[in-house]
């Protein structure tokens, strides 16, 4: 898939779940247009770690009570969808497996099938531009 087919992809994303209007912080709008252009350029892994950032951005900007609480409180704190709660754990899961390397060198699989890695990456950079943008438009007015 080459960028311009991605970015439609976005779009589509948009059109589907978009249905009125959402305001934003700035700095959650910034970060949500830097995980789509890491998305439509290909960076997978840097598209989903920056989603989970807009992710953590805006449901602190909505949901926190102290603004120091870790994404797995926010997301349970959260008055959302229970299918979209689950699919952020799911997220928030796939996230930290790659922030937080267990085993460095246990690199066999990553070395000899570097196309399985990437096509999990690729499927779950689009999991994770949905999910940001069912989070983001949780709350619209028509």
């Amino acid at each position: 898939m080459n960028e311009d087919e991605r970015w439609a992809q976005l779009i589509a994303l948009d059109d589907e779940l978009l249905k009125g209007g959402v305001i934003l912080s700035e700095w959650c709008s910034f970060i949500v247009r830097e995980a789509d252009m890491a998305f439509a350029s290909g960076a997978h892994l840097a598209s989903i770690l920056t989603a989970v950032s807009g992710i953590e951005t805006y449901l602190r900007s909505e949901h926190s009570e102290t603004g120091k609480e870790r994404l797995v409180e926010l997301i349970n704190r959260a008055s959302i969808e229970s299918g979209l709660k689950d699919d952020l754990h799911v997220l928030r899961k796939y996230r930290n497996k790659w922030v937080h390397v267990e085993d460095p060198w246990d690199d066999t699989k990553l070395l000899e099938h570097p196309e399985e890695t990437e096509q999990e990456l690729e499927r779950m950079a689009f999991f994770a531009a949905r999910a940001l943008r069912r989070t983001i438009y949780e709350n619209q007015w028509v």
